[in-house]
């Protein structure tokens, strides 16, 4: 069973350990600009300070998160031990939950397997875009969620 709580600043490390894998394990077209330290510290000095984090646990791991901050989700990464198991679909049901009255995120364009998803569960895409406003100068795109009316 998939379980859903609010992150603390005591689970920085464990998620900035899982966005780090996770990056370098299933986006492994993007350039490695941190070190894991770094992204310890980014995760607790500005992705905690700036949003709601939650996480998800299942068999007793952590197994993906998330985090919004206003109208955006800005983070949603599921382990890759983790795939195709619901974890994705739940922490987006929370980011709805979150955000009720619908939200945006950025993707990378080469993410098919994410954009495949967010568009099989209501997600349309806004625009692409050749990456240069990103860290990674990576093409992403612009998807986002709105309730039905």
């Amino acid at each position: 069973m998939i379980t859903l709580r609010a992150a603390t600043p005591d689970d920085a490390p464990v998620l900035a350990a899982l966005f780090t894998h996770t990056r370098r394990t299933c986006m492994r077209y993007l350039p490695a600009l941190h070190t894991a330290d770094e992204d310890q510290a980014w995760m607790r000095d500005v992705v905690f300070k700036h949003c709601d984090v939650w996480l998800a646990e299942l068999d007793g791991r952590v197994a993906g998160f998330l985090a919004v901050r206003g109208d955006r989700l800005e983070h949603l990464y599921v382990d890759s031990d983790f795939h195709s198991r619901g974890v994705g679909s739940a922490l987006l049901d929370k980011a709805r939950e979150l955000m009720p009255g619908g939200f945006t995120l950025w993707i990378f364009q080469q993410n098919a397997q994410a954009r495949r998803s967010y568009e099989r569960r209501g997600l349309v895409l806004l625009r692409e875009t050749d990456g240069a406003n990103n860290e990674e100068r990576t093409p992403d795109a612009e998807y986002a969620w709105w309730p039905s009316p």
